[in-house]
């Protein structure tokens, strides 16, 4: 996958199969910042409104309601319109997403 993919207003079936209410939230202000995706994130927008730009693509909008899976390797930069409060998913196992993390900060 190299694309966002924003499902709009999933059903209730379809977030209980993916367990979403047992995710971890995380909130940010209206703010604009730049994000790299170490590995693939699923996202369902609690509150908010987001615009979110893949370095060299097209401007993807998303909000409250919508499950958001942005791709492993993505640089893009946040532009948070209305405060975001979202669930989300990490690809992966903790071990290897601090891996990932490290590698991205020491740039190896």
């Amino acid at each position: 996958m190299t694309q966002i993919i924003v499902e709009n207003n999933p059903s209730q079936q379809r977030l209980e199969a993916l367990n979403v209410s047992k995710w971890p939230t995380w909130e940010k202000e209206v703010s604009v910042f730049p994000w790299t995706f170490p590995e693939q994130e699923i996202a369902y927008i609690l509150e908010g409104e987001c615009v979110i730009t893949p370095t060299g693509g097209t401007p993807v909008t998303f909000g409250k309601g919508d499950l958001v899976t942005f791709p492993a390797g993505m640089t893009a930069s946040w532009e948070v319109k209305k405060p975001l409060h979202k669930h989300y998913q990490l690809d992966g196992s903790k071990l290897c997403q601090i891996y990932r993390r490290i590698k991205l900060a020491l740039k190896l």
